[in-house]
């Protein structure tokens, strides 16, 4: 019985050098390939007693693929701040988010084709803004990436900037326009708002920590627990995974295909071209204004949500600017070359 199984073992060995050094050449081997399996299938179903035949059944994977964790890096960069990994809590946490989003495959999936059309808005103002890039993950685990996203406690937009919030980092919020829902506003915002917890605690993981939780539970808990370190604090699970949550995030945008997301150019979202339309006095019809500039008031909602009613009666008389897409824009058209905001994302 040892020596059957020694040679079985041999065998499969064997088949897997000669899968390896084949490859090219697979489609003229796969005959030979098949004739050594049944070959092995063979061997082994005669070596079973059948003791063995229940023991192998009763072992037999209940699945047809298999989940393999994902490895926690040693230590990573994040908005110019080095973390390591190596101490209990930081590892685990890591592990938790990196494995969350590399399973969670639709959604992880529909964030990569998302950033393709809202990373090239939000980037350049981040840069003017004084923000590091890294923070644009902070927008991505808040929202989703979607400019129309509603929490349950009412934070809205894609940086969930919450009513009160909003208006006191200048943001218009009234029945019938809402800024936090404006892309380019709302990045402001989130801007003024960051780089205010930075001055105050030094750190920018303490700032997103502060932007989840809020700076005055940040500033009291800091007091409270005797740190210096945010990262160290006893907080609500929600803010405790927060700034991980970016942390993977990050690492899988940066290597996609290493963790099984494999895109194609014509698969992500297309980035938009707009023509810019500036009004500062009423409109009594969102509808007939859309129609008059050649879109659907659906598109014209899709693009310029802060609009919040049918109408826009604008008693002060404050401009605004209107974004009209382009017909061009509107649609994909066959062997259309997308503009790819990060190469890495793609793989054809």
């Amino acid at each position: 019985m040892t020596s059957i199984k020694l040679f079985r073992a041999k065998v499969l060995v064997q088949i897997s050098w000669f899968l390896v050094q084949n490859d090219k050449q697979m489609k003229k081997t796969i005959p030979y390939i098949f004739a050594a399996i049944a070959v092995v299938a063979t061997i082994t179903f005669l070596s079973l007693s059948n003791n063995d035949s229940e023991k192998v059944e009763l072992e037999r994977p209940q699945v047809l693929s298999m989940t393999a964790s994902v490895d926690v890096p040693g230590e990573m960069t994040f908005a110019g701040e080095k973390i390591a990994f190596d101490r209990y809590d930081l590892r685990e946490r890591m592990d938790r988010e990196l494995n969350s989003f590399t399973y969670f495959h639709s959604t992880t999936l529909l964030l990569f084709k998302r950033a393709n059309r809202i990373f090239p808005v939000i980037e350049p103002i981040l840069k003017r803004e004084g923000i590091p890039d890294d923070l644009k993950y902070l927008a991505v685990i808040e929202s989703s990436l979607d400019p129309r996203a509603v929490s349950p406690a009412r934070a809205a937009g894609l940086w969930q900037i919450m009513s009160g919030t909003a208006q006191e980092l200048g943001l218009e919020v009234s029945s019938e326009v809402d800024e936090r829902y404006h892309i380019g506003k709302s990045t402001v915002a989130a801007s003024r708002y960051l780089k205010n917890a930075y001055r105050m605690y030094g750190s920018w993981s303490a700032a997103a920590l502060s932007y989840n939780g809020g700076q005055r539970r940040i500033t009291n808990e800091l007091g409270n627990q005797q740190t210096d370190n945010a990262l160290d604090l006893w907080l609500v699970e929600e803010t405790t995974r927060y700034y991980f949550r970016m942390l993977a995030i990050k690492t899988l945008f940066e290597n996609p295909s290493q963790y099984g997301f494999v895109l194609r150019g014509d698969q992500l979202h297309k980035p938009m071209e707009f023509k810019e339309v500036s009004v500062s006095s009423a409109i009594p019809n969102l509808v007939s204004f859309a129609k008059d500039n050649g879109i659907t008031y659906a598109q014209l909602k899709d693009f310029n949500s802060w609009l919040r009613d049918t109408k826009l009666t604008n008693k002060s008389g404050k401009n605004y600017t209107f974004l009209i897409p382009t017909r061009e824009s509107l649609y994909y058209k066959k062997g259309e070359k997308i503009k790819i905001h990060d190469e890495r994302w793609i793989t054809e």
